[in-house]
C-alpha cells in the first residue's frame, strides 16, 4: 500500500498536506494461517511478516495478503549485501586527512562562499500510518469422518482367549526379579557409599592429626629459632659491654699515666700565669684598690672646686676695689 503526498499552497501562501482519495481495498476478516516455516512461532514477533527488520532504507512493502518469494528475499540481501561491502570499500581508499602534528588538532571550517549555521539539532518530521488490527481466526473444528457401513460384533468367552493366572506368571517373575536385583544393585551401592565415608572420616582424622602434629613442630621450630636469636643477641650484648669495660679500663689507666706528669707541670705553668692567687690580694686589688682611687678623685676635684670659688671671690673683690679706687681719683 502506497500513499501519494501532495503540497498545495493556500490563499494565505501557507503549504498544506493532503493525500489522493482512494478506494478501500478488499481484505479479509480473520488472519492468513501461519506458514510452515512458523508453524512452532505462531504468535512471535520475530515471524510477523508486518515488522520491518534489518535495514530499513530501500525496502518494498509487501502487501500482507501475498507470501514472500525465499529466493526474491536472498536476492535482495544479496543486493544489500554487495552494496555495503563497496560502501566499505570505497570508504577504505577514500583519501584522508593526514594526522595533526603534535600540540595541533583539526577543527572543521565553512569554505563556502556563505556561511552556514551549523546545529547538532537534525530536522526530523515525523509521519504515521494507521493500520486495522487483523482478527483471529477462530479454531478450526476437528475433522469426523461420516460414519458407513454396519456395525457387526463377536462374543468372546471367558477362557477362550488366555488365561490370566498362567499368562502372568513370566511377567511377574520378570518384575520381582528385576525389582530385587535393583534392591540388591540399591544396599550394595549404600553399604559402598557408606564404607567410602568411613574411608574419609579416618582419613580426615589422620590429615588433621597430621596437620596438628606439623603445626605443633613448627611452632616448636619457631620458639626455638626465637630462643637462639634472643640467647645470640644477649651474648652479642655482653660481649660488646665487656669490650667497652675494657676500653674505657685502659683509657681510664692510660689518662692516670698521663696527667701523673702533666698536673705539675699545668699547676706551675697556671701558677706563673696568675691563675692561681691570694683571695685577699685579690678583693684588695678588685675591690679596695678602685673604691680610694674614687675617693681620692673625689676629694680633689672637690678641693679644686673651692680653690677655683675662692679666686673667682677674690678676683671679684679685687676689680670692685680697683673701679672704686678710679673714681675717687677722678
Amino acid at each position: 500500500m502506497a500513499f501519494v503526498s501532495h503540497n498545495q499552497r493556500d490563499p494565505n501562501g501557507a503549504y498544506t498536506f493532503s493525500s489522493r482519495p482512494r478506494p478501500v481495498e478488499n481484505r479479509s476478516k480473520y488472519r492468513e494461517p501461519p506458514t510452515e516455516q512458523a508453524q512452532g512461532h505462531y504468535g512471535n514477533i520475530m515471524y510477523d511478516r508486518r515488522v520491518v527488520r534489518g535495514n530499513t532504507y530501500a525496502q518494498h512493502i509487501i502487501p500482507t495478503t501475498a507470501q514472500p518469494d525465499p529466493a526474491e528475499i536472498h536476492r535482495q540481501q544479496e543486493i544489500r549485501r554487495r552494496a555495503m561491502a563497496r560502501k566499505r570499500a570505497m570508504e577504505q581508499f577514500k583519501p584522508r586527512t593526514p594526522e595533526a602534528l603534535e600540540g595541533r588538532k583539526h577543527i572543521d571550517v565553512q569554505t563556502d562562499l556563505y556561511l552556514e549555521e551549523l546545529s547538532d539539532v537534525i530536522v526530523a518530521t515525523d509521519i504515521e500510518c494507521q493500520t486495522d488490527a487483523f482478527l483471529d481466526r477462530p479454531a478450526t473444528p476437528l475433522f469426523i469422518p461420516a460414519k458407513s457401513g454396519k456395525d457387526v460384533q463377536t462374543q468372546i468367552e471367558e477362557g477362550e482367549l488366555f488365561d490370566f493366572d498362567m499368562e502372568v506368571q513370566p511377567v511377574l517373575e520378570v518384575l520381582v526379579g528385576k525389582t530385587i536385583e535393583q534392591s540388591l544393585l540399591e544396599v550394595m551401592e549404600e553399604e559402598e557409599l557408606a564404607s567410602l565415608r568411613a574411608q574419609q572420616r579416618a582419613f580426615e582424622e589422620l590429615r588433621n592429626a597430621e596437620l596438628a602434629e606439623v603445626q605443633r613442630l613448627q611452632e616448636q621450630e619457631r620458639r626455638h629459632s626465637e630462643e637462639k636469636e634472643r640467647r645470640t643477641a644477649q651474648q652479642k650484648e655482653v660481649l660488646k659491654k665487656e669490650k667497652e669495660t675494657a676500653e674505657k679500663i685502659a683509657a681510664r689507666a692510660y689518662t692516670q699515666k698521663y696527667l701523673a706528669e702533666l698536673l705539675p707541670a699545668v699547676f706551675t705553668s697556671l701558677r706563673s700565669h696568675g691563675y692561681f692567687y691570694d683571695p685577699v690580694e685579690k678583693d684588695i686589688e678588685t675591690n679596695f684598690f678602685p673604691w680610694l682611687m674614687s675617693e681620692v678623685n673625689n676629694s680633689l676635684e672637690k678641693r679644686f672646686t673651692a680653690r677655683e670659688l675662692l679666686d673667682t671671690i677674690v678676683y671679684d673683690v679685687v676689680q670692685n676695689r680697683l673701679e672704686l679706687f678710679k673714681d675717687q681719683q677722678s
